[in-house]
């Protein structure tokens, strides 16, 4: 039934919470789990949320990067590589944790539901496996949800799984 299954992650508590529906679901039906993190360069934002703050965050700007790890915006230190760095981190965790399923990984650039779907139709997948950070009201509206828009417009299953809320 599923041969190739996808998950993305941003390293957040909602894809935290899909990553162990993915990996039981891969290894029951014996299918490839294709980790993906997109870098979200379709807004002024760096595209990556620091571990540790807001989940409402949708990425930071080169100054609060820098005030969380500095000289990462210097000469020095291309802010981009810090950037594929840690979203190449991010898909290697995921597939380590994955034990016997078998992993593919992948670092894309883009918009975030934009390059989910291109690649899910260029890879064959047969099941989409995300968080969700579970927002309402305004706070959706205003920031929108990958996870709804992936829904909407995808042409295959689309798993989703709200992270529970810490205490």
């Amino acid at each position: 039934m599923y041969d190739d299954i996808l998950f993305p992650t941003d390293g957040s508590h909602g894809a935290s919470a899909a990553f162990e529906h993915a990996r039981d679901i891969a290894a029951t039906y014996d299918a490839t789990l294709h980790v993906l993190t997109v870098v979200d360069t379709s807004s002024p934002h760096i595209g990556m949320t620091a571990e540790g703050r807001d989940e409402g965050a949708t990425g930071m700007i080169a100054a609060e990067h820098d005030a969380i790890e500095p000289g990462m915006v210097s000469e020095e230190h291309d802010i981009g590589d810090a950037i594929v760095e840690r979203a190449t981190g991010l898909v290697d965790e995921a597939a380590s944790a994955a034990g016997d399923v078998e992993t593919v990984t992948a670092v894309s650039g883009g918009d975030p539901h934009s390059a989910i779907l291109d690649y899910a139709a260029e890879h064959d997948i047969d099941l989409v496996v995300m968080g969700t950070h579970g927002r309402t009201g305004i706070e959706r509206y205003l920031l929108g949800s990958i996870a709804e828009k992936v829904v909407r417009t995808s042409d295959v299953p689309v798993l989703t799984v709200r992270a529970e809320d810490e205490d």
